[in-house]
């Protein structure tokens, strides 16, 4: 059995009319707590305000949103699920088997979404041809952060190749400078992983092996090559990266502890939270190699009881793929918009840079969803894989070794 909240008439009527209810209310459970990511989630809260809205907060740490995940199946165990949660990728459609997610199909065809989003992301906000969730941004996953005056102190270019990087990295380390700022959290180990992977298996190869599954990519001689660069990569980072977060590595590189970090540009949002400019005190490029990795933030509607809350939820859609809050948050977040037809003047260079080359990945076929952040894969199969990476990382197992292991958790995955 599929739920789903009021019609389009009568759910909008909700909306306008304060005399029918208290108000619009909404309890959003989110995990972005850190300082950019906070920021961009007052700005959905003032404006759902601004409406009339009521809103909970229900904010859990943690970057990856796994501590997020487990609180939102207590509640929806217990009956009591949140009116919105941040959810993404096959995540959303995992949950929207349980029957437990709204139909917001009323609000996207009102507000034309169909129209403004690019249809690779509209399908992931989609479940058998409902809507079922609202896109927020685009993330590009695959970049480079920079310390702009460390790398002009040393003499350094932001690389083109993972040798050119990994000749900077051991100049860097003999100026007794830390060239990669990194957290030892699954995560960020795979977000590190997958970017080099599609630096050296290329956009093809990255779709067989993180998206097809493809056995003979996942032992090809270019896999071995990717754990090569991973293990190459460990040398570079400071003895004290296990269990850090992932801003505190972006902290790193901002006060010029460290050089270099490979992390998605919700990075920037760090950066621009902390008053630096890009370009001038810190650098962005694309990972070595061709391609695009995305990860869309969005919010999937839950099933509710209740006028106010069901109302709440139409009004926190229409207002998360409205123009106005596409632009202030991604703004602050570091991302791009979701919706196509939202000005960038008020961009930076690198929110430029990331949206032309979405478009080119776009046209050339390269533009690809992120493994690590629940884009491509369900959660066991990516689980699997990122089990894989992190073992290999944190010791001394053989890239042949670490093939072998990845070709039999994935094929024990399915």
């Amino acid at each position: 059995m599929k739920f789903h909240v009021l019609g389009a008439v009568s759910g909008l009527a909700l909306v306008a009319s304060g005399a029918a209810l208290a108000g619009p209310e909404a309890e959003v459970l989110h995990w972005w707590t850190s300082g950019g990511e906070a920021k961009s989630v007052a700005v959905l809260q003032e404006e759902f305000a601004a409406n009339g809205g009521t809103w909970t907060d229900m904010p859990v740490a943690g970057g990856g949103g796994d501590a997020a995940m487990t609180a939102l199946r207590a509640r929806v165990l217990s009956g009591n699920a949140p009116t919105a949660v941040q959810l993404k990728g096959p995540a959303i459609q995992e949950w929207y088997e349980e029957g437990v997610l709204a139909d917001i199909s009323a609000v996207a065809e009102a507000e034309g979404w169909a129209d403004v989003l690019p249809a690779s992301i509209a399908g992931h906000m989609k479940c058998e041809g409902t809507w079922c969730a609202a896109p927020v941004n685009v993330h590009r996953v695959d970049w480079i952060w920079a310390n702009a005056d460390v790398l002009e102190a040393n003499g350094i270019a932001m690389p083109s190749s993972w040798a050119e990087f990994n000749a900077a990295a051991e100049k860097l380390q003999a100026a007794g400078i830390i060239p990669l700022a990194h957290g030892g959290q699954a995560w960020q180990d795979a977000t590190v992983f997958e970017a080099v992977a599609l630096g050296i298996l290329g956009a093809d190869g990255f779709h067989k092996a993180f998206v097809e599954l493809d056995e003979a990519t996942l032992k090809s001689d270019g896999m071995k090559a990717v754990f090569d660069q991973m293990r190459t990569l460990r040398g570079f980072v400071d003895p004290n990266f296990p269990g850090r977060d992932w801003n505190l590595a972006t902290a790193m590189v901002m006060n010029g502890e460290a050089a270099f970090q490979i992390m998605g540009d919700w990075a920037k949002g760090e950066f621009l939270a902390a008053g630096k400019a890009p370009g001038e005190d810190f650098l962005c490029a694309s990972t070595p190699g061709d391609g695009f990795l995305y990860n869309v933030d969005s919010f999937a509607m839950f099933a509710v009881d209740g006028a106010e809350k069901e109302a709440g939820q139409q009004l926190l859609a229409k207002l998360i793929v409205g123009k106005n809050f596409q632009k202030v948050f991604n703004l602050n977040k570091g991302s791009i918009p979701a919706r196509v037809d939202v000005a960038l003047d008020e961009f930076d260079s690198c929110a430029h840079l990331s949206a032309s080359d979405m478009a080119a990945s776009s046209e050339g076929g390269s533009l690809l969803p992120s493994y690590a952040h629940g884009m491509a894969l369900r959660g066991a199969q990516a689980g699997a894989i990122t089990d894989v990476v992190t073992a290999h990382f944190n010791s001394d197992m053989s890239s042949e070794d670490a093939v072998q292991q990845l070709v039999t958790a994935v094929a024990n995955s399915m």
